[in-house]
Formats: structure tokens, C-alpha cells, sequence
């Protein structure tokens, strides 16, 4: 494995205590010297990023003298609130933390890798599974949440006697939403770099600023879609009728 500058910082820093943790947990180290990998690296590289952003604009916010930032993340706030609220329903707005930090968190993972010395998280295949794995859980927690063990009822369809059919198949079909959102992310992103560096290697001044448009044009579309898809599954869970 090609080690980004990045992640030869933390491995040089952390090797030793991370590979410790990894086998305390019986987890197969093949590089023990450096066992931090780039897209762990890129992940903790935005994940502290977005918490300097956060701090920095909950530490300027202002009803009389609101400034470029704060217009920004209003903004934000209010378009997954309003997307919420017409899909899900009045009650939307409380899944709007979830659903904004998720949102930045997959669009500056998509963005990182437009940064030279850097490259993006989403086009490893582990990272998008550990979005929609959280879209996963979130989702059904909030449908126990909101009905209790009434939500059952929601695998069985609307028919009783068709019960012992739906339950596989409703099973089947949200296991198959993980599926999904993992492989539209990452396939559409890993596509992006890849186009992006031939383009780079191949033509390295002014033909590559067009792939770098569409890349960030991709970048800002499937955070939109997997945002919207998870909006939509909350939707099912939450619903009055279940």
C-alpha cells in the first residue's frame, strides 16, 4: 500500500498503540509498522476538520450580525429540513442533526480528494458500507423508536396471511438498501478518480480542470442522493401507520 504523507504522520506517531488495539481485538495486522490506512486517515483528517468548522461557527453565531459561514450551514440546515419535513412529515425536523452531519461528513470525504497529496475516503468500498450501515441502524432505531415493537409489523405487510412470505423479503430488501448505497457511492466516486488521473497523467494543464468540475459536480450529487435515499428509508420507518 502507496502511504499518503498524511498517513505516514499518523503511523509514525500512533503504529504501535493502534496495532496493539487491533490484536487486543483479535483483528489480523498484516503491516504491523503501519497499520493506520489511507482511508482511515482521510476519514480522521475530515472528521477533525469538521469539528474545528463546527466550533468555529457555533463560536461566531450571530441573530443581529449573521456572516458568510453561519449563512452557509443555515442554508444547509434548511434544505435537509425542508427535504425532511415533505418526505417524512411534520416530526422531520428532528432527524436533521443526523441527516446534516452525515451529509457533510460523505461530502467532504468526496471533496478531500480533489486536494493534491490526498485522496478520497468514498472510493475505498469499506467507507460508503460504513455510512450505509449507520443510515442502516439509524433508520431502524428510530422505527422502534417511534412505535416500539409494533415496527415488527412493518416486515410483515399489510395482509397477515402473507406474513410468513413478506418477512424474508422485506429482510432481504433492506439488507439490500446497505447494498445499494454502498455501491453507488463508491462506485461513482472511485470512477471520478479514476478519469481525474488519467486525464492528469495524460494531459497534466488545462484539459484536467473540466474532470475536476465534474468531480466535484459527482461529489455534491451523491451526497444529495444518499442523503435523499436515507430521508426516504426514515420515512418508511417513522410512518403513523406502522
Amino acid at each position: 500500500m502507496e502511504q499518503l504523507w498524511f498517513t505516514e504522520v499518523l503511523n509514525h506517531a500512533f503504529a504501535g498503540p493502534v496495532t496493539a488495539l487491533l490484536r487486543a481485538l483479535h483483528i489480523n495486522v498484516e503491516h504491523p509498522q503501519a497499520p493506520i490506512t489511507n482511508a482511515v486517515a482521510m476519514q480522521l483528517l475530515v472528521f477533525v476538520f469538521l469539528i474545528i468548522l463546527f466550533l468555529l461557527v457555533r463560536s461566531r453565531l450571530s441573530v443581529e450580525n449573521p456572516r458568510g459561514l453561519q449563512h452557509v450551514f443555515e442554508g444547509v440546515h434548511g434544505f435537509i429540513t425542508g427535504q425532511s419535513e415533505e418526505i417524512i412529515g411534520h416530526h422531520g425536523r428532528e432527524f436533521t442533526a443526523f441527516l446534516a452531519a452525515l451529509a457533510l461528513f460523505i461530502l467532504f470525504c468526496n471533496l478531500i480528494g480533489l486536494i493534491p497529496g490526498f485522496e478520497s475516503p468514498t472510493a475505498v468500498p469499506v467507507v460508503p458500507l460504513g455510512c450505509a450501515i449507520c443510515a442502516f441502524i439509524y433508520y431502524q432505531a428510530q422505527g422502534f423508536k417511534h412505535a416500539g415493537v409494533k415496527y415488527l409489523a412493518h416486515f410483515a405487510g399489510p395482509m397477515p396471511l402473507l406474513a410468513p412470505l413478506m418477512v424474508p423479503i422485506e429482510i432481504i430488501s433492506h439488507l439490500a438498501r446497505v447494498l445499494s448505497l454502498t455501491i453507488r457511492l463508491f462506485a461513482n466516486m472511485f470512477a471520478g478518480d479514476m478519469v481525474t488521473l488519467v486525464f492528469f497523467s495524460l494531459i497534466p494543464i488545462g484539459v484536467p480542470i473540466i474532470f475536476l468540475g465534474l468531480h466535484i459536480g459527482v461529489s455534491l450529487l451523491q451526497t444529495y442522493i444518499f442523503i435523499l435515499l436515507t430521508t426516504v428509508y426514515l420515512a418508511g420507518a417513522v410512518a403513523e401507520e406502522h
